[in-house]
C-alpha cells in the first residue's frame, strides 16, 4: 500500500492515518468538517489535499448511519482500488450498500476493537490499535486484493486481524462493547443527584465502572441505533439478573432464616458467575487470560513519585503489566497498584522496601 484516503477524521480515522503516515504511506484526509481534516493534517496524519487519482485503499471512518452513503459516493467516484469501513456494526451498512446496488467485491467491512472515551482528531494516536483485535467481515464476493489491502492496513497499524461473520460480530460487540457503555452510563447516572457527601467517597471501584460514561452521547446514540436488537437482548438478560439479585437482597432483610439463607446464596451466585466471566477476559495484547498479582505502594502527591516507582521497578528487573492510581479522599496521598507477574512479586516488594517505599496489603 502506497496511498490511502481516510474519510472521517475523528478518533479512529485520525489514529489510522497517523499509523499509516508514520510508516511511509501517503495519506489523504477528508471530512465533512474541513477544520477537522486540517487539524488531523497538522498532527502529521497526512494531507487534506484531495488525491490526484484513485488511491490504493479508502478507509471510511464515519458514524454507522452514514457509512453506506459515504462508501457509495466514494465508489461512484472511483476513489480507490479497495474500500473498507471501521464502524462498530457490520451487517447494517452492508445491507444498505446492497440496496443501493453497489459493487461489493471491492468492499470489506472491518472494525478495530480500540477506542477511548474521548473523540475527535486531537484524541488520535498512532499506537491506538497496537495489539488490539481488528475484525474483518469478508464474504464470498470479497476480492482477494481488497482483503490483502485490509490485512496490510491492520499490519501497519500493528493490530491483530480477526475474521468473523458480520452477524456474529454485531452480537459480539453488543455484549463486550455496547452493553458495557450503557451499564456504565446507568451507574454514573445515579451520581447526578447523589448527595455531595456520598460523591466525595468515590473510590477506584466507581471510577473504573464509570470511566467510559464520559463518552460522547450523540456518537453512542448513532452506534446503538445501528445495533439495537442484539444490545436489547443482552440488556434483557442483565435485567433478569438484576431482578433476581434485588429479590435476593430483599430476602437478606427478612426475619426468616431460610429466606436470608436463600438471599445470601442468590447474591453469592451472581458474584461467582461474575468471577467466572471475568477470568475469560483476554490478558494484555489479546493473549490468554493471565493471573497477575498486585503490589500496592503508598505515594505522596508530589512531582516525580510515579517516575521513581517505575525506575525502581526497572532496577528490580520487573515489567509492570498494568498500573492503577487510587487517590485518598481529602488527603495529599494515594496508592499505586502495580500489576505484575506472580513470579515478580517477591523481588519487586524487596526492592521497593529497600528503597524506602511504604507498601500496603
Amino acid at each position: 500500500m502506497r496511498t490511502a484516503l481516510v474519510i472521517g477524521t475523528g478518533l479512529i480515522g485520525t489514529s489510522a492515518a497517523l499509523a499509516l503516515a508514520a510508516r511511509g504511506v501517503t495519506v489523504h484526509l477528508s471530512d465533512h468538517d474541513p477544520d477537522r481534516a486540517r487539524t488531523a493534517a497538522a498532527l502529521g496524519a497526512g494531507t487534506d489535499e484531495p488525491p490526484a487519482g484513485p488511491v490504493d485503499l479508502a478507509i471510511v471512518a464515519v458514524p454507522p448511519a452514514h457509512v453506506a452513503a459515504t462508501l457509495a459516493d466514494a465508489m461512484r467516484r472511483g476513489a480507490a482500488r479497495g474500500y473498507i469501513d471501521v464502524a462498530s456494526v457490520k451487517q447494517g451498512p452492508r445491507r444498505d450498500l446492497e440496496a443501493q446496488g453497489c459493487d461489493l467485491s471491492t468492499y470489506i467491512g472491518t472494525h478495530p476493537m480500540a477506542g477511548k472515551e474521548k473523540s475527535g482528531p486531537l484524541a488520535g494516536t498512532a499506537d491506538l490499535f497496537e495489539g488490539r483485535p481488528w475484525v474483518l467481515t469478508p464474504t464470498r464476493d470479497s476480492d482477494t486484493e481488497v482483503f490483502n489491502l485490509a490485512l496490510e492496513l491492520i499490519a501497519l497499524c500493528r493490530a491483530v486481524p480477526v475474521v468473523m461473520d458480520a452477524d456474529a460480530h454485531d452480537r459480539a460487540v453488543a455484549l463486550v462493547s455496547h452493553t458495557p457503555q450503557l451499564v456504565s452510563s446507568l451507574v454514573a447516572a445515579r451520581l447526578e443527584e447523589a448527595d455531595e457527601t456520598a460523591v466525595r467517597l468515590c473510590g477506584q471501584g466507581i471510577r473504573d465502572v464509570t470511566r467510559i460514561a464520559a463518552s460522547e452521547p450523540r456518537m453512542w446514540v448513532e452506534i446503538l441505533s445501528a445495533n439495537p436488537g442484539p444490545v436489547a437482548d443482552v440488556l434483557s438478560s442483565v435485567a433478569a439478573d438484576l431482578d433476581e439479585t434485588v429479590r435476593s437482597l430483599r430476602a437478606l432483610q427478612s426475619a426468616d432464616q431460610d429466606k436470608r439463607q436463600g438471599g445470601a446464596e442468590g447474591v453469592e451466585d451472581v458474584l461467582r458467575r461474575g468471577n467466572a466471566g471475568r477470568v475469560r477476559v483476554p490478558g494484555k495484547h489479546g493473549s490468554a487470560p493471565t493471573a497477575y498479582e498486585t503490589v500496592t505502594v503508598l505515594i505522596s502527591d508530589q512531582p516525580g513519585q510515579l517516575a521513581r516507582i517505575f525506575a525502581d521497578a526497572g532496577a528490580a528487573g520487573v515489567n509492570i503489566e498494568d498500573v492503577r492510581i487510587e487517590h485518598a479522599t481529602g488527603q495529599q496521598a494515594g496508592r499505586v497498584q502495580l500489576t505484575v507477574q506472580p513470579s515478580a512479586v517477591e523481588g519487586l516488594t524487596r526492592t521497593l522496601t529497600e528503597r524506602g517505599w511504604s507498601l500496603r496489603p
